[in-house]
């Protein structure tokens, strides 16, 4: 349908290369708008592509205005772009109706263009570099840190000391902490020969990255690199399963495989090890614009995997009360198989 109205940030920006936090934009076939407060007007004159930018200090009735002006009889929306009172205020005497399409601009860009791959194989780099920095710091100063500084920490590492947004909360999870997937810090502190899981990400020119790394405290040697040696036998034992359905993953997911075929590569290998009960969510999420995009990569997803798909792969082990291991990258497929940004 040519006739759309969004609200989220990121679906406005993927449309015309700007966006704000106070924004409406209608694409009525040719003709688009883009409706923003005083505040925003001036960039948005700026960087706003191949759209006409109309200031209001009401946003939904100079929205209706426009649809009364242009007869608009159908409008596609999306049901999670709207409060149920912005939603019942906009469609209200109007006599267009309004077709919801639940996540019709993130099912367009589940396909990303060459020039996508480029700038979130960029924030994938600068994400690395983070993490780089991060373990630089661990190694000279992480001793008796707690989680809640080393969160900190992460902020400060991760944006290249603010040069950057993150694209999500990091999270620094020690020992039985790690056993939570989305674990929040703590006053715990980290000592040696510790269970240390980081998950963290940046945005480079709005694109997210996302990896998570699980590492053995050794502050002589301590690094996120993917060869890890743990002085608990568990700790590695688990390390290792979880290693090994990832690799099993990425090596051989193909164009033209359901998601859920690609889940099954890394579920398989953890249940035949005995833990498929402590792998407690999918393997992996489509990353974009957003951290959370299409494809989702679950058990259930007929979702046919394609070339230019940028995804996760992140088995995990969660013992609970013990400790938790988790590995991530972030892939794209490319001439039919996973390559790691």
């Amino acid at each position: 349908m040519k006739n759309f109205i969004l609200r989220d940030e990121n679906a406005i920006y993927y449309e015309c290369k700007f966006s704000c936090d106070n924004v409406i934009y209608l694409n009525l076939s040719d003709e688009k708008y883009f409706i923003t407060d005083a505040r925003y007007t001036t960039e948005a004159k700026e960087y706003a592509k191949k759209c006409e930018i109309i200031e209001s200090s009401n946003l939904i009735d100079t929205a209706k205005e426009i649809l009364k002006k242009n007869k608009i009889k159908k409008l596609m929306f999306d049901p999670n772009d709207f409060t149920y009172a912005a939603y019942t205020n906009i469609s209200e005497n109007l006599k267009t109706q309004f077709i919801p399409k639940a996540n019709f601009s993130k099912l367009k860009r589940i396909i990303k263009s060459d020039k996508e791959i480029v700038l979130l194989k960029k924030a994938a780099i600068k994400g690395r570099e983070g993490f780089k920095e991060l373990a630089k710091f661990i190694r000279k100063n992480g001793f008796n840190q707690s989680e809640e500084f080393l969160y900190f920490k992460a902020f400060e590492k991760m944006t290249h000391t603010g040069k950057l947004d993150i694209s999500f909360e990091p999270i620094i999870a020690i020992n039985e902490n790690a056993a939570k997937p989305h674990a929040l810090p703590t006053s715990k502190k980290l000592k040696l020969n510790d269970l240390l899981l980081v998950d963290a990400g940046i945005k480079y020119k709005r694109y997210c990255s996302d990896r998570t790394c699980t590492s053995a405290v050794d502050f002589e040697k301590f690094s996120f690199k993917r060869e890890q040696k743990f002085k608990n036998d568990k700790h590695q034992k688990i390390y290792d399963i979880v290693l090994k359905a990832q690799l099993n993953a990425i090596e051989k997911a193909r164009v033209g495989m359901k998601a859920s075929e690609i889940d099954k590569l890394t579920r398989d290998v953890i249940e035949k090890a005995g833990f498929g009960k402590y792998f407690i969510h999918s393997t992996g999420h489509g990353v974009g614009l957003d951290i959370h995009e299409f494809p989702n990569i679950n058990s259930k997803s007929d979702v046919i995997i394609e070339d230019n798909m940028v995804f996760t792969i992140e088995p995990g082990i969660y013992l609970p009360n013990e400790f938790g291991v988790r590995i991530e990258d972030t892939v794209v497929m490319q001439d039919g198989k996973a390559v790691i940004l």
